[in-house]
């Protein structure tokens, strides 16, 4: 293996232990959200209106692997349970599939973000205010969609921006 092929599969590697943690702490969050929620009243971040962002190139939740696959093209890793695709240096994707072979969540990594990459006006209609190191977080839950929408920008000269969309179950 040359050093370029070295430095990708790193990369790769990489963005794959990024997208899983990002989504374990999402779902987490998610969950003792949910259980917060179920206690009190509506939470004013559950809005009415159907979401803004409820795709990603063209897959939506509840898709099947092979509709995933006929849109996506051949992930780089593949399995039962998730696909994971490498688009170019700076974009990557992970699907993950319930039992049924369904789409349950997609999360879409932009590493080095450029004008090109999704913002959070273009996932939640709105900016979100920064943090004061600079990094971005917001989640939603759409209930009457069916899914929570997350939009997460690290801070640094290279941010790392991650959107993903979960079913509730």
């Amino acid at each position: 293996m040359n050093r370029k092929q070295l430095s990708r599969s790193k990369k790769t590697r990489i963005f794959t232990w990024l997208s899983v943690a990002a989504i374990v702490l999402l779902a987490s969050s998610g969950t003792s959200a949910q259980t917060q929620r179920k206690a009190g009243a509506a939470h004013p971040d559950t809005p009415d209106e159907s979401p803004l962002f409820h795709e990603y190139r063209g897959v939506q939740l509840g898709m099947t692997a092979d509709e995933v696959r006929k849109k996506l093209g051949i992930p780089k890793d593949k399995s039962e349970e998730q696909d994971f695709f490498i688009f170019n240096d700076t974009e990557t994707a992970q699907v993950v599939y319930d039992k049924t072979q369904k789409v349950i969540t997609i999360s879409a990594d932009f590493s080095n973000p450029t004008s090109a990459v999704i913002t959070a006006r273009e996932v939640f209609g709105a900016e979100i205010q920064p943090k004061p190191d600079g990094s971005v977080y917001k989640m939603v839950r759409y209930t009457k969609a069916g899914y929570w929408l997350s939009y997460n920008r690290t801070s640094g000269a290279s941010p790392l921006i991650t959107v993903t969309l979960q079913k509730i179950q």
